[in-house]
């Protein structure tokens, strides 16, 4: 039977900022506040780690927050948290990590952000893979309903495990209020003195990890800078993830290492800033399941290089230029584009506004509120 809007008690699974604050974390403190935004008899329980000292339950007396004993990704995982959670008598669960518990609510809904460890094993480590594996496949099948980032990635989850079409719905994220904001000049050049990096370099953004595609970008900054005289920095942003040895190996062997800037620690304030004084974002990613440094790039006016995989197109658009992500010549000769080209690079800047546009936190709230009544 489907319960009325004024009895829905909606519970969301936040204790995966405490243990690593990337991507998927980001996410679901995000949707938090924006479904706060939104006016509606529901009630919310914010489910967070013992260990939290940090709250991410807005100001509005519609939330509340509930402590879990349960770590994320332990082996008992499903069973554990289950059993926590009975006795909030939940209608919606909705992990925002994937796995969800093996009960503990009427209905539970999981986001997939990506399927990268089905189409690239060789990334991941054998600790990884191993996880994903034993876990993808019973989580899509007990699952009420999934919500993908993308029409890429709700491609992929239909086609890869089987799932009905219908069980699958596509719900963009959005970027970071903090990417929007029109910074004055003199603050991006304040960030760019202290980080030491200046004006009109190659900006990459992401966790260094074989996905991302790093050592390609790194031959094509090489090859413009013997062949074409290019002379501005490639910085790249973002912490070490695993199996990033190749980078490092790649930066000393082609004799880069006084050119290339790896910044790890820098905020998102700063990251803001990076973008604003970019002459370009190059994001040769072998797949994303979504992509929001492109996104993030297109709100601060900075133009984009991107790959033409994954959800890449989706996000970008016609506001970017896409490229296979193992062509080094077609990088090379896009990027000197851009970086030279005043007309190129003004044109990519105007397209950015309307395109990041498209994406909000209210509307990607509006999406999964949806979901959670869904029967």
């Amino acid at each position: 039977m489907r319960h009325t809007m004024s009895s829905m008690h909606i519970g969301i699974d936040c204790r995966l900022p405490t243990y690593r604050m990337g991507g998927i974390s980001q996410y679901a403190i995000h949707l938090i506040a924006a479904l706060a935004e939104l006016a509606g008899p529901e009630r919310y329980t914010i489910f967070h780690s013992r260990n939290e000292r940090r709250t991410f339950v807005p100001a509005d007396p519609r939330f509340s927050r509930s402590d879990l004993w349960t770590p994320c990704h332990h082996r008992l995982e499903r069973t554990a948290l289950a059993v926590e959670l009975a006795r909030h008598r939940l209608d919606v669960l909705h992990s925002p990590d994937f796995i969800p518990p093996a009960g503990g609510a009427r209905r539970r809904i999981i986001t997939v952000h990506d399927l990268t460890f089905l189409y690239y094993p060789q990334f991941l480590t054998a600790e990884s893979r191993r996880y994903y594996a034993e876990q993808i496949g019973w989580a899509v099948e007990v699952a009420d309903h999934i919500s993908a980032d993308s029409e890429a990635t709700r491609r992929d989850i239909i086609a890869l495990l089987g799932v009905p079409p219908s069980k699958v719905t596509t719900i963009h994220l959005a970027a970071n209020p903090v990417f929007t904001v029109d910074y004055a000049p003199e603050v991006v050049d304040a960030t760019t003195a202290e980080l030491d990096v200046g004006r009109g370099f190659i900006l990459a953004v992401g966790t260094l990890e074989p996905r991302k595609n790093v050592p390609l970008l790194l031959r094509a900054y090489h090859r413009l800078r013997t062949t074409a005289g290019l002379n501005v920095p490639l910085v790249l942003v973002g912490g070490k993830g695993w199996m990033f040895d190749d980078v490092f190996r790649t930066i000393d062997g082609l004799g880069l290492g006084d050119h290339v800037r790896h910044l790890s620690g820098v905020s998102d304030t700063q990251l803001a800033h990076l973008y604003r004084a970019a002459g370009v974002l190059a994001f040769p990613s072998h797949y994303e399941g979504f992509g929001l440094p492109a996104l993030e790039a297109l709100h601060a006016g900075c133009p984009v290089v991107a790959s033409d995989r994954g959800s890449l197109p989706e996000v970008v658009g016609e506001a970017g230029v896409l490229l296979p992500p193992d062509d080094v010549d077609a990088w090379s000769e896009v990027l000197w584009q851009v970086l030279t080209d005043a007309a190129v690079a003004d044109r990519l800047r105007r397209a950015g506004a309307p395109q990041a546009a498209r994406f909000s936190w209210r509307a990607t709230a509006e999406a999964t509120l949806a979901l959670y009544h869904q029967t």
